[in-house]
């Protein structure tokens, strides 16, 4: 039998001491072998963390639509080494930012085609707009020409994709790794190869064959009411990790809008690929049970083993995997959409060789072990997340509780 024991004490010190909520499960071979829920998802009106309490997913989404793209891979609809310009024409021609050995910065154009396996591996040199490049800059600006013409929100991934072609990439497809944009791309693949929007696909092929009744895109039914707010860290010292002498006193946590809630409105029409999605503990515990288990959920095989061995196998060159690391990473490469662990020794980890996943700013986190059958979810909604503190240890006592 398995104990998991520690793992709910460790919740319940979370949910203690700063952290407004949280919620756990633990599956293997099909069960659930551990739930847990702690805290509060609205402090203010003492709403409890419970089963159908609803999470922003964030960079979590991505796990979903790379796992619905090599649906269409094993199919036949397309190959990794395929450019993406065979589908998407606008990224035929493509810029590149050149650094010269004095300082200067030029644009030039790309001499290395776009592969779709580059956007998948976060390869493409396509990184989200934050900080200060010619590339960072010029995806705020296509964003903003988008929103002033259409509003926020109210253009589909495929428009967004096509406009950020013109981005000229932080470096040549291929040479390094850079977290951002790739997997938009890759949703913006689904809808034009499948003919099919983004969620249409997920939901006849993923969502509604696993019984995901609480995930999705827009709100609908009483997902609205179910979502956990989102809580800040206070500058006093509430960021600070809970059993630190920096947190003896619980950490203050402010209730605030989440600034792409916006999305999840019915008029809105954006289905992104990196983030937009949401979900509940159980629905997700569902999706990943699925991939832990060889595809097979109740019977029907929704996408094949060896193609998630595929998605689970590290991708990454020896220089990409020196862009990839730190410490919340450590022992992990990056496969097709998921970090995949390599080292165990280097990550400090119980988990296995080859258990696989990812995580969400505001939180998410989710580890997929084929070799146990078993797959953890964990989910809070705060910002910092906090993700080495709460998801490493999270790893730990979940693993530690299975026999």
């Amino acid at each position: 039998m398995a104990d998991f024991k520690h793992l709910d004490a460790l919740l319940k010190e979370f949910a203690a001491n700063g952290l407004p909520g949280c919620g756990c499960a633990v599956a293997k071979d099909g069960k659930v072998l551990y739930e847990g829920y702690h805290g509060m998802a609205d402090i203010e009106w003492q709403r409890p963390i419970a089963q159908d309490t609803v999470y922003r997913l964030y960079s979590m989404t991505k796990v979903v639509i790379c796992t619905a793209a090599m649906m269409l891979y094993e199919r036949g609809q397309y190959l990794l080494s395929d450019p993406i310009y065979e589908y998407i024409p606008e990224y035929r021609e493509r810029s590149v930012v050149h650094h010269s050995p004095n300082g200067g910065v030029a644009i030039r154009d790309a001499k290395t085609p776009a592969l779709i396996r580059h956007a998948f591996t976060m390869a493409v040199g396509l990184p989200y707009g934050f900080g200060d490049t010619p590339t960072t800059g010029a995806m705020r600006q296509i964003n903003a020409e988008l929103e002033a013409k259409h509003g926020k929100g109210m253009y589909s991934i495929v428009d967004e994709a096509k406009a950020i072609a013109r981005v000229p990439a932080a470096f040549e497809a291929g040479e390094h790794f850079l977290y951002g944009y790739g997997h938009d791309i890759v949703a913006a693949l689904i809808q034009v190869i499948s003919g099919k929007s983004v969620w249409d696909f997920l939901r006849e092929e993923i969502f509604g064959p696993l019984g995901m009744d609480s995930t999705g895109y827009r709100y609908f039914g009483d997902i609205r009411q179910r979502m956990a707010t989102l809580y800040r860290r206070d500058a006093s010292g509430g960021a600070a990790a809970p059993g630190t002498a920096a947190a003896s006193a619980p950490a203050a946590a402010v209730a605030t809008a989440d600034r792409r809630d916006h999305l999840h409105e019915a008029n809105a029409k954006l289905e992104s690929g990196g983030a937009g999605l949401f979900s509940t503990v159980g629905d997700y515990l569902k999706f990943t049970q699925m991939l832990a288990n060889g595809g097979m959920h109740g019977g029907r095989q929704i996408i094949g083993r060896k193609t998630i061995d595929l998605m689970r196998q590290n991708h990454l060159s020896e220089q990409q995997l020196k862009d990839f690391g730190g410490v919340y990473l450590a022992g992990y490469g990056y496969g097709l959409g998921v970090r995949t662990m390599m080292d165990l020794a280097a990550g400090g980890s119980n988990t296995s060789v080859g258990e696989f996943g990812w995580t969400g700013a505001l939180g998410t986190w989710a580890s997929i072990d084929p070799s146990e059958g078993a797959s953890v979810v964990y989910m809070h909604q705060t910002s910092p997340n906090m993700e080495e503190y709460y998801h490493l240890r999270t790893r730990a006592a979940a693993y530690g509780g299975l026999k």
